[in-house]
């Protein structure tokens, strides 16, 4: 909503059409929403991680921590997003012409701006990235050591981990199909801050754009398919526990209507 009909239209007139203050708006809005989307899937995986593999510490997390973690997401976002207006870095132009992005070309003028690339790459990309695979590796490695464990403990115990197991696998996919979008762009903009100038064709790095552009669309597909499958479920076991309550509402009433009957045979003989 906030960046995509820039674009559109960019694309259209096969050039940038909104001027200076367009393009850091549209530069600052994907770095946040990109990064805090990051974050987030960060936060869910460590979620997963504490659920699993350290039982007394998931079982503290409550909702109003879920929120205090969200508003520190954000807040980090928009730091890190915002820190090029104070001077430090900056948003700029793609080589193709029709978008705005990070100045990764400041990395070939001076020192400042390798530092600053640097920066938004470790805090915004791979330290991120490491905890997500670090979590997930760990949640693997512990579901495998503790099937056979759980087998012996009671069918409570046994859906809980089916359902906290479901959970995971969602998350491994939202995270996955996200970091498929985004690193094909990191790595070019690696390549334009720190190779050769000019050393990356424009035509090439319009596909890791785009590609990096999907990622929005990917989520609501996910949750689609799981929530159908998810309903079907449901719809399944309310029909089987609608027929067996259905039946007892049956075994009730024909017991209720002899025990009167049966009363007001006894109270014809008295």
């Amino acid at each position: 909503v906030v960046g995509k009909p820039f674009s559109i239209i960019s694309f259209f007139s096969h050039r940038w059409v909104f001027g200076w203050i367009g393009c850091r708006w549209y530069g600052w809005a994907g770095f946040f929403f990109g990064c805090g989307s990051l974050i987030t899937m960060t936060a869910v995986s460590l979620d997963r991680y504490l659920k699993i593999c350290h039982l007394s510490y998931g079982t503290w997390l409550k909702r109003h921590h879920a929120f205090i973690c969200l508003a520190l997401i954000w807040a980090y976002a928009t730091f890190w997003a915002t820190l090029p207006f104070a001077g430090v870095g900056s948003y700029a132009p793609e080589p193709f012409g029709t978008s705005c992005t990070l100045d990764w070309w400041l990395a070939q003028a001076s020192v400042a701006g390798q530092a600053f690339v640097l920066s938004i790459l470790f805090f915004c990309l791979l330290f991120p990235t490491a905890v997500i695979v670090f979590s997930y590796v760990k949640i693997i490695l512990k579901v495998k050591s503790s099937t056979k464990e759980v087998a012996h403990y009671d069918t409570r115990i046994q859906n809980s981990n089916v359902l906290e197991m479901k959970l995971t696998k969602v998350a491994m996919l939202i995270c996955a199909g996200f970091l498929i979008a985004w690193i094909p762009y990191a790595v070019v903009s690696v390549w334009s801050a720190f190779g050769q100038p000019d050393s990356v064709p424009i035509q090439f790095s319009v596909v890791p754009t785009l590609l990096a552009k999907s990622a929005a669309m990917y989520n609501p597909i996910i949750y689609q398919v799981i929530d159908c499958k998810f309903a079907c479920c449901r719809s399944a076991g309310l029909k089987t526990q609608q027929k067996s309550s259905l039946r007892k509402s049956r075994m009730y009433t024909l017991s209720a209507h002899r025990d009167s009957a049966a009363m007001n045979e006894t109270q014809l003989e008295v």
